[in-house]
């Protein structure tokens, strides 16, 4: 084990499709383990044949972004001789997670109690919509319906024109819940010598992702609105000359709203008493929006931010997903490497975000094809040939 890969050694077992899951073992592959990724012969991982513009069979673009550092296996659970490899595998792995609805593993006879029979020490991670206890125990689950029952959609959605926006939220924090549990019970079962079931909700997890919006109601009746965050943290996003955007945040201290404001060059605004202090401008804070728009048309984006930096101001452009690729910031960090595939040639390549003693994943792999570990993963963990040959793997 390496400082660079603190969970080298660790094996995990990931029984996950679309995004928590996956999104999790992406986690522990970034630091290290060996994640094992279980899909179905002949289909795999739905986020498999997602559509993208030049997309390689079986490799689109959904899938390769949760699915660096892995391994590929498949084993048919609907079969009594799959049920027997995977019982086969788990009994000597550190760690299993999956994201199906509650019940289903428990159903086919691999759920927690099983494996727990089968393998004491097993961290046994399940990551789902909702508890399984509860009662919405038996409903499906996407990200939306996470966003919208915790709250956190609400926050986003403008009522004059209700739609979905951006990338989904709530499964990768359920994922990032999760590979934060399951380090945790690995190193408690380091001097406790025993396993851990750990259970994971997607409408858990979206609301402790905002904290303060739960906290601001139980401790003063304060209902968040679409905008009361901002409002409070004073963060804007305007329209320049050039019609490029740019994004600001002044933040509680009053010197940055006074640094702000004297670039704009816009000095009476010091002197409108709905903007005099912090708490009016909270207060007045749709007309403060109002009064900066058409101040902020007066400039192209590259001026405000020169404007802005001389003065010390939080600010940045609005980047599109190419525009924040070749941004010098992240060009520096290293965070996308070409890496070269045996069979598609080079691709890039995400790294983890941490970097620990200066190094980021030292030999990031791309995501595995289907079944592309099958023999060397069936051999590793001590299956015969009659046994191998009696599985049906066929991707």
């Amino acid at each position: 084990m390496s400082m660079q890969a603190p969970l080298a050694g660790i094996t995990v077992i990931e029984l996950g499709q679309y995004i928590a899951g996956p999104f999790a073992g992406q986690q522990l592959a970034d630091l290290g383990a060996r994640v094992i990724k279980i899909e179905r012969p002949g289909v795999g991982d739905p986020f498999r044949m997602f559509l993208g513009k030049g997309n390689i069979a079986g490799y689109a673009p959904n899938f390769i972004g949760f699915n660096r550092n892995k391994q590929s296996l498949t084993i048919d659970l609907q079969t009594e001789a799959g049920r027997a490899a995977f019982m086969k595998l788990a009994s000597q792995v550190d760690v299993v997670v999956e994201n199906f609805r509650a019940g289903v593993l428990d159903r086919l006879g691999i759920g927690w109690e099983a494996l727990h029979a089968a393998n004491p020490k097993l961290i046994y991670c399940s990551i789902s919509g909702f508890s399984e206890d509860g009662p919405y125990a038996d409903r499906p689950a996407f990200d939306t319906v996470g966003q919208a029952l915790s709250g956190l959609l609400h926050l986003f959605t403008d009522p004059a024109d209700p739609r979905m926006r951006g990338p989904t939220i709530t499964d990768q924090v359920s994922g990032l819940q999760a590979a934060n549990a399951i380090c945790a019970a690995l190193f408690a079962r380091s001097h406790l010598h025993e396993g851990a079931r750990i259970d994971i909700s997607m409408l858990d997890s979206a609301i402790t992702y905002m904290p303060d919006s739960f906290m601001a109601w139980t401790q003063s009746g304060i209902d968040m609105q679409p905008e009361t965050r901002c409002a409070w943290s004073h963060s804007f996003v305007f329209a320049c000359a050039d019609a490029r955007m740019i994004a600001v945040h002044v933040g509680g201290p009053e010197r940055f709203w006074r640094a702000m404001i004297e670039a704009t060059g816009h000095t009476e605004f010091f002197d409108d008493p709905r903007f005099v202090s912090r708490p009016e401008r909270i207060k007045h804070f749709s007309e403060v929006i109002e009064a900066l728009r058409p101040v902020f048309a007066e400039h192209t984006r590259a001026e405000w931010v020169a404007l802005m930096a001389a003065r010390d101001v939080p600010c940045a452009e609005i980047l599109t997903i190419p525009e924040a690729m070749a941004d010098p910031e992240v060009v520096h960090s290293r965070l996308f490497r070409t890496v070269t595939h045996p069979v598609h040639g080079p691709m890039v390549v995400m790294g983890r975000a941490a970097r620990i003693d200066g190094m980021r994943e030292p030999h990031p792999t791309l995501p595995p094809m289907l079944g592309e570990h099958n023999s060397a993963i069936l051999h590793d963990f001590g299956f015969s040939e009659a046994e191998i040959a009696a599985l049906d793997t066929a991707d």
